[in-house]
Parts: structure tokens; C-alpha cells; sequence
């Protein structure tokens, strides 16, 4: 089984003293909340945690949260059906042939907020210390929902 993050590969000695964990997957979260908000999550995932996605469509709980909480930090391919999958392995994963040509997520991760925070004259100290909020989400959200039309091109899944 493919695992595509898991919260304990940051937690190195990279990883920011006095941040909460949860910060450790605020990006994999992000992804996973538009995937389960995408109907891109598999059977399996809705049947063990059916009343946490509840929660997070309700925006009760964050995608951070939910990895947390529910995946113990673990973002894998048995969350997601047979079109999340191909997505997030041609999206989420680095350096991929759709990556060279669009973009990755992380690569979109960073830009993203780090032109936001440049743009109010800011500058986040790590990667980690991106705020886990549902402003923050909803910017990426617009990101991986282009990504994700470039990648039905790209994968010719069109529908004409």
C-alpha cells in the first residue's frame, strides 16, 4: 500500500520546537479535506469514520484534525476510491510527469502562502507554520481545483 504522508515523517529535528503536532499535517489535511469534500475518498474511509467526514464537510473539525484524529496521522491509498488515487499520484506526490508540466502540491503549498504573506509583508519562519484554518484552506482549495481540471486534461477524463 502506498502511504503519501504520514504526520511522523516531520517530526524531525526540521520540525519547529513549541508548534503543536497537529501542524505536522496541516498540508496532507488540506489535501484530504478537498479529496473527502470531492467525493474522492473510498468506502472503506467513509465506513470507519463516516461521523468525523460528517464533521469535516460541516466544518466542525479541520482536514489536520481529521488525520490526526482519525488516520493517526496517516494519509494513504486506502482512503481514497480509484480516481483519488490516480490523482494524488500524479498531484500530491513530488516529481511526477504531471508535476513538471502543472505543478505539485507541496510545490503549490508554499507558493501560494508564501506569496499571501509576502503580499501583507510577512514571511512564514517553516512550512509548519502555516495556519490551519478554513481561510487557508479555501485558498487552496481554488489551487487544487484547477489542478485537478488540468489533470482530467492531462489525463484526457473529459467528459464532451
Amino acid at each position: 500500500m502506498t502511504t503519501y504522508d504520514d504526520a511522523s515523517w516531520h517530526h524531525s529535528e526540521d520540525f519547529p520546537e513549541g508548534l503543536p503536532e497537529k501542524n505536522s499535517a496541516t498540508h496532507t489535511g488540506m489535501f484530504l479535506n478537498w479529496c473527502i469534500n470531492n467525493s474522492l475518498y473510498s468506502n472503506e474511509l467513509n465506513e470507519a469514520h463516516e461521523n468525523k467526514i460528517k464533521s469535516l464537510k460541516k466544518r466542525e473539525i479541520t482536514g489536520a484534525d481529521f488525520v490526526i484524529e482519525a488516520l493517526e496521522g496517516k494519509f494513504s491509498e486506502y482512503n481514497l476510491n480509484d480516481m483519488g488515487n490516480a490523482f494524488a499520484k500524479d498531484y500530491y506526490v513530488d516529481e511526477t510527469d504531471f508535476a513538471d508540466q502543472f505543478s505539485s502540491f507541496a510545490t503549490d503549498y508554499i507558493n501560494i502562502f508564501d506569496s499571501m504573506a509576502e503580499e501583507s509583508d510577512f514571511e512564514y519562519e517553516t512550512f509548519y507554520h502555516i495556519e490551519d484554518t478554513y481561510e487557508n484552506y479555501d485558498v487552496m482549495k481554488q489551487i487544487i481545483d484547477l489542478r485537478f481540471l488540468e489533470w482530467k486534461k492531462y489525463r484526457n477524463l473529459n467528459k464532451t
